[in-house]
C-alpha cells in the first residue's frame, strides 16, 4: 500500500514508518521539523527512513493546507497514518495559537485531504491521547467515559479532533479510526516526556522534579505495543463513514515513585528528588480500558515497564555518547 505518515520525524510517527516499511509499504513522510525540541533527534530519525529506497519525504506544516494538499493529494495514498500534532500538556499553557495551528488546523486540513481522496481512500488513521478523559474517578478509562471536561487546551484540541472527525466521516463516508495513546515511552522517545527528563537529570547529578509529590499514576505504553496494533489497524479498511475511536495502552497503571524506581535500576543510578505541587494541565492518573482494541484487533500488550526502561536505558547512552544532550 501507499501509505501517508504525517509527524513522520517524530517519536512515533518514526516507529510506524519504519514498520510500515519494513512490511513492504511505500511510505510518504511529513514533518515541520519544528523546535519544540532538539531538531538533532528529528534528524536523527528521518536520516533512518531516508536510507528506505521506499520512502520519501516532504518538509511540510500541515497547517498550510493548499501546500500539502498539493503535495499528498497527487500521490494517492490508500491509507493516511495522521500522527502530526503539537504535543504536549504544560506546553499548552504556554503557546496555546501553536495547538490551534497544528492540532486543529492542520488536522481540517488532514480531513480535506482525506475528503479529496474520496473512495479511493481505504482508511484514515489519527492520533487522539488519553488526555481528553481529563481527571476521570471511574477507572479504567472506556470509550464511552465522558470526555467533556478538559484539563488542558492540549486535551480540547484532541477531543476536538475526535468530534471534527466524526463530522466529516458522517459527511462524506470517509473511514476513520482514532487512537487514544496512554503515555508512550521507549527508545528515540520525545524529551519532553517525563521519564526521559528524569533520566537526563539523573545522568547530570541533578534533582528530578516529581509533581504533586508522587501520587500520580500513569498507564505506559512501550512503543513496540504502540506500533504493532497501528499496523493493523492501517491495513484494515473499514467501511465507508464509520468512525471509531480505541484506548490503546498497557492497562497497567504504575504509581510514579515506582517508575522512578525502575528509571534508577535501568540506569544504575539513584535520583535526588525535588517534591513539588501538581502542575495546571495535569492529571492524578491514567488507566486504559482496552477490552474495544482486543475485540477488533486482538490486541495484546507484551512489554512491562521494566523491561521496556531498560530498553530505553541503552538507547539513551548511546544516544548522548554520540555527544547529543537535551
Amino acid at each position: 500500500m501507499k501509505i501517508l505518515v504525517t509527524g513522520a520525524a517524530g517519536f512515533i510517527g518514526f516507529h510506524t514508518s519504519k514498520a510500515l516499511l519494513a512490511a513492504g509499504n511505500e511510505v510518504m513522510g511529513i514533518d515541520n521539523l519544528n523546535t519544540y525540541y532538539d531538531r538533532r533527534l528529528k534528524q536523527a530519525r528521518l536520516d533512518q527512513l531516508r536510507s528506505e529506497p521506499r520512502f520519501v519525504f516532504h518538509k511540510l506544516d500541515i497547517a498550510d493546507t493548499d501546500d500539502v494538499l498539493a503535495v499528498a493529494a497527487p500521490w494517492k495514498p490508500d491509507a493516511i497514518c495522521h500522527l502530526a500534532a503539537q504535543a504536549g500538556v504544560r506546553y499548552s499553557l504556554e503557546a496555546p495559537f501553536a495547538y490551534a495551528r497544528s492540532n486543529l488546523l492542520g488536522h481540517l486540513t488532514i480531513l480535506e485531504l482525506a475528503r479529496g481522496l474520496g473512495d479511493g481512500l481505504r482508511h484514515l488513521v489519527y492520533a487522539s491521547s488519553s488526555s481528553v478523559y481529563g481527571e476521570q474517578s471511574e477507572v479504567p478509562f472506556r470509550e464511552e467515559n465522558a470526555s467533556e471536561a478538559p484539563e488542558s487546551l492540549y486535551a480540547a484540541t484532541k477531543r476536538s479532533d475526535e468530534l471534527m472527525t466524526a463530522a466529516y466521516s458522517n459527511l462524506y463516508g470517509i473511514p476513520a479510526t482514532g487512537l487514544r495513546f496512554f503515555t508512550v515511552y521507549g527508545p528515540w522517545g520525545r524529551p519532553d516526556m517525563a521519564y526521559w527528563l528524569f533520566a537526563e537529570r539523573m545522568m547530570r547529578g541533578e534533582a528530578i522534579k516529581v509533581f504533586n509529590h508522587g501520587e500520580m499514576e500513569r498507564d505506559f505504553t512501550y512503543i513496540d505495543d504502540i506500533v504493532q496494533p497501528l499496523l493493523r489497524i492501517v491495513d484494515d479498511a473499514p467501511e465507508r463513514g464509520r468512525h471509531e475511536v480505541y484506548n490503546i495502552g498497557g492497562s497497567s497503571p504504575v504509581k510514579l515513585m515506582d517508575m522512578i524506581a525502575t528509571l534508577e535500576r535501568a540506569f544504575g543510578l539513584e535520583a535526588v528528588k525535588e517534591m513539588l505541587p501538581m502542575q495546571p494541565g495535569d492529571v492524578t492518573r491514567t488507566y486504559a480500558n482496552v477490552d474495544k482494541l482486543v475485540r477488533d484487533y486482538n490486541y495484546r500488550a507484551k512489554f512491562d515497564l521494566e523491561t521496556g526502561l531498560v530498553s530505553f536505558a541503552h538507547w539513551f547512552k548511546t544516544w548522548r555518547r554520540m555527544g547529543v544532550e537535551t
